[in-house]
């Protein structure tokens, strides 16, 4: 038995591009949306390029995005680019200031750090980390 190093490509790897390109044939383009289909509702749904690259996805171009069309008897749904920083809505700024007011109430503090049980007030309750509350479902 031969003792042999490690094997060797025949393609060289400085050729991969960092880029994530158009999945369709010979299409070189970047790819700027992510295309998966949902077999069971028969549709395909177009939108933001995805964070990672999914096997069952596939990313597209500008151009082949807006050209897209879908089977017969299939729905497209083109789901907006959010990708855009938003303002924060009302309920947004009404959550943060429940969170903060929840964090600085000194009697849930001093139970917790009595060992005490803070989960008690509330019987949806069923954990706890931090000012981060885990809820029971309704229907449980």
């Amino acid at each position: 038995m031969s003792r042999r190093g490690p094997l060797k490509s025949a393609v060289p790897s400085n050729i991969v591009s960092p880029v994530r390109r158009c999945s369709r044939t010979a299409c070189g383009r970047p790819a700027v949306a992510t295309l998966t289909y949902v077999y069971a509702d028969s549709t395909a749904v177009l939108g933001p390029l995805a964070t990672y690259a999914e096997p069952h996805c596939y990313d597209l171009c500008a151009e082949h995005s807006e050209r897209l069309t879908a089977p017969r008897g299939w729905e497209v749904v083109r789901l907006a680019d959010t990708s855009a920083p938003s303002r924060p809505s009302g309920d947004d700024l009404e959550a943060l200031a429940n969170a903060v007011r929840e964090a600085a109430r000194p009697q849930q503090r001093t139970a917790q750090a009595g060992g005490g049980n803070a989960r008690g007030a509330d019987p949806m309750e069923v954990a706890r980390r931090g000012h981060l509350r885990v809820l029971r479902s309704p229907d449980s």
